[in-house]
Parts: C-alpha cells; structure tokens; sequence
C-alpha cells in the first residue's frame, strides 16, 4: 500500500507539473462537451435559411411561398428572380438551397397539365441540406395533393372522399428510444464518449511513455518497489480518478441540464462510465506494452480513436459491415459503453441484461494484466527511439 501511495503522489506531482495534462484531460473535453450539447440543444437545426423564385406570381405561387416559409425547417429569407440568382447565393452561403416554382404553374396546374416543381439543397452541408430536403420534398408532396383534391372536388366529388382516396389509410408512426427525434440524443450519446476514449487514450499513453522517453522508468518502477501492477496501478489511479469525475460531469449535463432520456438507475450509467474509463486506460497500457515508444504509441492510439467514430457501430450496424472491419468493433471500449447507454438509459431494460457489456469491459483489464510482463521489461531497461 505504502509504495502504491508513492507511485500515486509521484504521478500527482508529474499531472500538475505540465500544463499538457490539464488541457488533454480537463480543457479538451469539457470544451467539446459544452460545444457540441449548446450546439444541438434544440435537438436539431431549425429555420435553415432558403431562397424563393417565384417565376408564376399567381395566388397559388403565393400559398406554396407561405406555407413553405411556415414550416420549423425552412426561413425564406431572400426571393430571388431567376435561378442564377438563387444559385450564386448558395455559393455564397447565404442560403443552403432553394425553391423554384416555374411561370404559368398555376394555370398548367388548373388544366391539369402536370407541371413540374423544382427545389435545389446544398448537401455539401450535410444535415441543414438535408432538412430543407425534407422540407422542400414534403411541400412539394403536399401542393401535388391539394392540386389533386381540388381537382376531385371540380368533378363532383366530396372533400372527404377526396381525401380518402389521396390518402387510403393513416400511418401512426412511434419512434422508440426517441420519440423527440433529437439530433442530440444520437450523436451527442455516441459522439462525447468518443472524445473522451481518445483523450484517456491520448493521455494515459503519454504518460507511459514520457517515461521511457525521458529515462525516468527506472526509478518509476523503483517506487513500485519492482512490482509493474503496483507501478500502473499508482500511475493510472489519479488519471481514473479524473477521467471518472469528468464523465460524471459530462453525464450530468446530458441527463441532467439538457434532459437526456434515461430510464435507469443513475448508478448504472455511473458504473459503465467508471469500467468505460477503466477499459480505456487498460486498451493505451496494452498499446504501450507492445509498442513502448512515444511516437508509434501515439500514432496508434490516435488512429484506432478517431476510427472509432465509425468503427464502433453508432451510425452503421456491425451486422450489415464488412466481417473484417466487424470484428475491430468488439477490441473497442467505447463500442460497449454505447450499448449500455442503449440498453440502460434509453431502453431501460434490467441491469441482468446488460451484464454482458458491463463483462466485456472488464475484459480490458484483464489483456492489460497479461500484457505487464512486456510492460515490464520496457520500464527496466528504457530505449528510446525518436
């Protein structure tokens, strides 16, 4: 216990000696914490500003012009007078799309001449491009519609069974784990968590190795009294601490401040985070067992961190991947705290039945314990390679 203690106050000393550790494990992801939550904290973009080219002028130009400037997705913040117009403003970037409605719409459409609605969304912009796709699409839909339904109601048809015959039957649509539809629920769940696997990566690897780049291993591993688990145990402790308390926080302001659904005991998100954090920091300590040297070290861990964003199944099934890539999702700590996030705070089921990514966690300190020997043998005799 005594030479655990001095290893810890020994770390304690070296985190508050370089000003890198307060930036890489505080400063970084509480700042792309507050970030990204105050940047999603309507859930999703709304309003995105569009542009009108009305070429008809007509009353029914007008409606679709009104209608499209009501909807939560689209701003009509310009009309424009011809389509070169429209499209040197989202060169610009002062609009991310617009909607074209041709000359003579309204009397083509009244002849039942199928006239042609046009609307044009700047995808370079991924998600407002894709919103005003969504809203430009369902306008148009909706003007087909309510050009159809007039059309019945002018042949004798009633209102009603106008609208029966557009729309046969009522789809009641019930999104599960997100009802809200909420941009931020997805990606700030998957995306915070992946930042601070990278910077434990990043952090506990550059401690590590710092060692052995500057020669002070030896003596490290001295103050652990010989023992490479007491040398880890007392290093690391003071970066878990931290790491746990930091997402504990970032936690809080998900479920907490920004209402994030949880529907589950708070001890359980708790507890993934602490095996979350503790598998990572178990992942870099096999890293620098096999790779002692600061630059390859680094290289992989930064590499295998930032492929995690899409390696670990957030946005793409591990089914439906190549079995090659597939399999690099189950070496990646942050994979399993996903599914526990899903499994406890979304979905809510027993924690029985989520016993198996709780395991395959610790399953990370396990390969750490196994890989001390090689740890071992770089701590006592250092070589630095630049």
């Amino acid at each position: 216990m005594k030479a655990l203690l001095s290893v810890a106050r020994r770390e304690i000393r070296r985190l508050c000696s370089r000003p890198v550790y307060l930036v890489g494990m505080l400063l970084v992801p509480l700042f792309i914490a507050f970030f990204f939550l105050s940047l999603l904290g309507e859930g999703l973009p709304r309003r995105v500003p569009v542009a009108i080219v009305d070429l008809d002028h007509s009353q029914i130009s007008r409606r679709i012009t009104r209608q499209l400037d009501a909807t939560e997705l689209c701003d009509i913040t310009c009309e424009k007078e011809s389509y070169s117009k429209a499209m040197d403003a989202v060169q610009r970037g002062e609009i991310f799309g617009f909607f074209v409605i041709p000359a003579e719409f309204e009397k083509k459409a009244l002849a039942g001449r199928a006239p042609t609605l046009t609307f044009y969304s700047n995808l370079t912009y991924y998600v407002p491009g894709t919103l005003i796709f969504k809203g430009f699409k369902t306008l148009a839909v909706t003007t087909s519609g309510q050009l159809v339904q007039q059309d019945l109601v002018s042949k004798g048809a009633s209102a009603r069974a106008a609208g029966l015959i557009l729309q046969p039957m009522v789809i009641d649509n019930h999104p599960m784990g997100n009802p809200y539809l909420n941009y931020s629920y997805y990606l700030s769940s998957s995306f915070l968590p992946g930042v601070l696997e990278l910077m434990i990566f990043l952090m506990t690897v550059f401690s590590i190795t710092q060692e052995i780049k500057t020669g002070s291993a030896p003596g490290w591993l001295a103050a652990a009294r010989g023992r490479v688990g007491t040398a880890l145990l007392g290093k690391l402790l003071p970066q878990t601490v931290i790491f746990f308390i930091l997402g504990l926080g970032i936690n809080a302001l998900m479920f907490g401040f920004h209402h994030f659904p949880e529907h589950s005991p708070w001890w359980h998100m708790a507890l993934g985070m602490l095996l979350f954090v503790i598998a990572c920091q178990s992942f870099a300590v096999v890293v620098c067992s096999v790779l002692p040297n600061p630059r390859l070290a680094l290289s992989v861990v930064s590499l295998i961190g930032i492929l995690a964003f899409s390696v670990a199944a957030f946005s793409f099934p591990v089914q439906a991947m190549y079995g090659a890539i597939a399999i690099f999702a189950d070496i990646l700590p942050v994979r399993w705290y996903f599914l526990i996030y899903i499994d406890q705070a979304l979905n809510g089921v027993p924690l029985y039945y989520s016993r198996v990514f709780y395991a395959a966690l610790l399953a990370f300190p396990i390969a750490a314990t196994l890989a001390a020997p090689l740890m071992k043998r770089a701590l006592r005799k250092p070589v630095y390679v630049p």
